[in-house]
């Protein structure tokens, strides 16, 4: 399968369309069918899927497993690949596997550390971090040969990736972290969640003065919250979370039976202004196992519905 295409999110953000992307977690077994239920219904809402690495560091199906799957029903995954569990051969040994199952993005990152997932005692590999991986994926891809200087026959030609955090502190090493993931080969990014639009603002504002937006597509983060719980839940515990006091009491300020349609409409409310933001091509909705609400979300914001998909299909 490795010829056999190339990335339809890379064409939809290079012919300057405004891209949606999603996420899907694998699930803690090996039920292909959790697979199929939740791509069924993301397929008609998106770009692309995000096929999370054992995410929150807790074993889950493998993300190349999930990503295959995915394509077979009919979507185009985006491979999130960690360097926690893996040293540099086994990364580029699963980067050449992924690429010839007809894997085209790929999303990199370090990984949630493993003492606060299911099995704290296991070992951290962290060989290379989410800049080195990059740097890593890229020249493959470009000079066709591994870190050893061997030519490679096929190079995994993907669409490459990385996360970023606007509101973690020291603010100005935001912009600082991010020019470096571009230097070592992101070509798209997918940020934290947004709740504080004018921190984010402000993060965009610099990243257009430093020119950066030229260099890379940034996918703007949404979640929907369900409820003021998770509101207060994810300002307090969730590390670089910045959710504003003013968005935790609007959600206090519905009866529990409607906040989560409250919470749809703060996402709404953020994805059109994401939309009016110089440098923002697309936003990347994470609905954290409610794919439900995922078409719903991007029907209401008119955003966009593959033509000729029928729900149901």
């Amino acid at each position: 399968m490795s010829g056999e295409y190339v990335s339809k999110l890379e064409k939809k953000l290079s012919s300057g369309g405004f891209a949606v992307t999603a996420e899907l977690g694998p699930p803690r077994g090996a039920n292909e069918n959790v697979i199929a239920e939740k791509a069924k219904l993301l397929s008609c809402w998106v770009d692309g899927v995000n096929i999370t690495d054992n995410q929150t560091a807790i074993v889950r199906m493998s993300s190349i497993a999930a990503c295959v799957h995915v394509l077979e029903a009919g979507l185009e995954p985006i491979m999130q690949m960690v360097t926690r569990d893996r040293n540099r051969i086994a990364l580029q040994s699963d980067l050449l596997g992924a690429y010839s199952l007809g894997i085209r993005n790929i999303l990199c990152l370090s990984g949630d550390h493993h003492v606060f997932g299911s099995q704290p005692d296991a070992l951290g590999v962290f060989d290379v971090d989410s800049i080195q991986l990059l740097r890593i994926v890229d020249e493959m891809r470009r000079s066709g040969r591994d870190m050893s200087g061997y030519q490679l026959d096929t190079p995994p030609r993907m669409f490459v990736g990385a996360a970023a955090n606007p509101f973690a502190d020291p603010f100005d090493y935001r912009v600082i972290r991010l020019a470096k993931k571009i230097d070592a080969g992101a070509r798209f990014i997918q940020t934290q969640c947004i709740y504080n639009l004018e921190r984010f603002r402000g993060w965009m504002s610099r990243l257009c003065q430093e020119g950066l937006t030229e260099k890379v597509y940034i996918l703007g983060g949404v979640t929907p919250l369900k409820s003021a719980g998770m509101a207060k839940y994810m300002a307090q515990k969730v590390a670089g979370m910045d959710i504003p006091e003013a968005v935790i009491r609007r959600m206090e300020g519905v009866p529990r039976e409607k906040a989560a349609r409250e919470g749809v409409k703060i996402a709404l409310e953020t994805i059109h202004e994401l939309q009016t933001i110089a440098g923002v091509r697309g936003v990347h909705i994470m609905a954290i196992e409610n794919e439900q609400a995922v078409g719903a979300l991007v029907e209401e914001a008119r955003l966009m519905k593959i033509p000729g998909c029928l729900e149901g299909e």
